[in-house]
């Protein structure tokens, strides 16, 4: 065999072999992402787990609110307690959901970067208006066994608009992570194929 045709015959054999590496299948643009949508994955599930937890968050403060104005008037250690309790349930949920909202931040990726820092701020708010809530109930529970009833009222009054306050930012940051979910499921959603042309 010349050695014209040896040559010939080895670059058609290498460049079919490079054309069976970079093949790929139709509607495919390219090979699957491994690391990218492992992260994308992750990031998906994080922001997930900051929504429930929002939602826990704001069902809590909503409830801590509402049990403190269904007392509104009315002054006793069990009532103050009860508030406390509610109040301390509710600042727990908040810490939760503050912890959850920062590891999806971290996890986020791409466009849902942006709306993922934004609920992890809003749940810092949150966090700190729940424990802001927590030491005015717990104030109002000692005024109750030291103060006069008049002191207990403005107490119970000022628990309660500590816990409004609460409420209001808890729901607010919990729109915030429901938002970074979306964006999270939109920005990881496989790309559709283009269309076949006849």
């Amino acid at each position: 065999m010349k050695p014209t045709t040896l040559l010939i015959l080895l670059a058609i054999g290498f460049s079919s072999a490079t054309f069976a590496a970079d093949y790929t299948q139709p509607g495919q643009l390219s090979p699957p992402p491994g690391p990218v949508k492992k992260s994308g994955d992750a990031a998906n599930k994080a922001a997930r787990e900051a929504e429930a937890a929002a939602r826990k968050a704001a069902d809590d403060a909503k409830a801590a609110l509402q049990r403190s104005e269904a007392t509104a008037g009315k002054v006793s250690k069990a009532l103050a307690e009860a508030i406390r309790r509610a109040a301390r349930k509710a600042a727990e949920s908040a810490r939760r959901f503050e912890e959850k909202a920062s590891e999806s931040a971290r996890k986020a990726v791409d466009a849902s970067s942006e709306a993922a820092h934004a609920a992890a701020e809003a749940s810092k708010k949150s966090a700190a208006a729940a424990r802001a809530a927590l030491d005015k109930a717990e104030d109002a529970l000692k005024r109750i066994l030291s103060s006069s009833k008049e002191e207990a009222e403005k107490a119970a009054a000022e628990t309660r608009e500590a816990l409004r306050k609460a409420e209001e930012a808890t729901r607010a940051a919990a729109g915030a992570a429901r938002e970074a979910a979306l964006r999270s499921r939109e920005a990881n959603r496989p790309a559709s194929p283009p269309p076949e042309r006849k």
